[in-house]
């Protein structure tokens, strides 16, 4: 018997979901799609669409292309969360999960993932272009296969290959507009794949234990805060010149090189002082190493609302 299977009833969907009302279930679902990363994936897919058109693209193509995104991704993250549940069980950042709690049965959550990967391939392939759908079906798969059942339990680079999956909203937004893609695209994509490890590796830092407790080798969990916050420095370096190759390249006018380069030098600042606190062997609290996390939500943030601005300064 596993660690999970001695947990009481009630958890892993083994109580009745007869006996939660309607209101709980219906948000226990929509949690399954994790609201809060998707927003932060539609906050790369809309500017593009604007960098894109150069100035405001069809409206009704944005509406289409968020809502075909928030169904494919919440198709994979349920889809995570159904494959996962085991050790979300034992994890207290995911212990109230609804497939952990019961409110969901696993098999609802299975079907309830596959249906939105469904819907959404469908979604894209008749609203918006079938280039874009293929790139949403390939981004669910990816994290739901490569990332969640392969790499996850297996290896420290998780989290860097895994990545891909989220930085495929800036291809699906460029060709929902292009119904191409582009060298710009290509290196909005590079900057959100070197942006990942340095925005999710704090997040680990902070809650390691959990990771070490079910066996997921994150980086914090097999090196030394030392060793991760090196890889976060060298990882965020290139993030920021990678972020800076739009305006040589001709896609961007000046404002966005200005503000990319004002972020990417605050974002500097931060990974070069968890360093720096990591080195002198600080530890808790005082290692400060949400710091950072935050900070790149904010990030990719005003850099993706500077690729949508840009074009009405040219």
């Amino acid at each position: 018997m596993t660690a999970v299977d001695s947990r009481p009833a009630g958890v892993l969907g083994t109580n009745s979901t007869a006996q939660w009302p309607f209101r709980a279930r219906l948000k226990a679902f929509v949690a399954l799609t994790k609201p809060r990363i998707i927003e932060l994936l539609l906050i790369t897919t809309v500017p593009v669409m604007f960098l894109a058109a150069q100035g405001v693209p069809d409206l009704w193509l944005v509406l289409a292309t968020c809502i075909g995104g928030y169904l494919s991704a919440g198709g994979a993250n349920a889809l995570n969360m159904y494959l996962d549940r085991d050790i979300d069980a034992l994890m207290h950042r995911t212990e109230q999960r609804p497939l952990v709690t019961g409110i969901v049965s696993p098999r609802e959550g299975l079907v309830f993932g596959l249906t939105l990967t469904v819907v959404s391939t469908a979604w894209f392939a008749l609203l918006v272009n079938p280039l874009s759908a293929a790139l949403a079906l390939g981004a669910n798969l990816f994290y739901v296969v490569v990332y969640t059942m392969l790499l996850k339990r297996r290896t420290s680079q998780n989290i860097v290959w895994g990545g891909i999956a989220g930085c495929m909203p800036v291809f699906i937004g460029w060709s929902a507009v292009t119904n191409s893609m582009s060298w710009a695209a290509v290196v909005l994509f590079l900057v959100m794949f070197f942006w990942t490890p340095p925005h999710y590796w704090p997040l680990s830092m902070k809650v390691k234990d959990d990771y070490e407790r079910v066996g997921v080798p994150m980086l914090p969990v097999i090196a030394t805060n030392q060793v991760v916050a090196k890889q976060i420095v060298i990882y965020s370096w290139v993030m920021v010149v990678v972020s800076l190759a739009l305006w040589p390249l001709g896609y961007t006018g000046w404002f966005y090189p200005v503000v990319a380069a004002v972020a990417g030098g605050w974002w500097l600042k931060e990974a070069h002082g968890l360093r720096s606190r990591a080195h002198k062997g600080v530890t808790g609290a005082k290692l400060k190493e949400m710091r950072l996390f935050h900070w790149s939500i904010t990030y990719v943030t005003i850099l993706f609302m500077a690729v949508a601005i840009d074009p009405f300064l040219r």
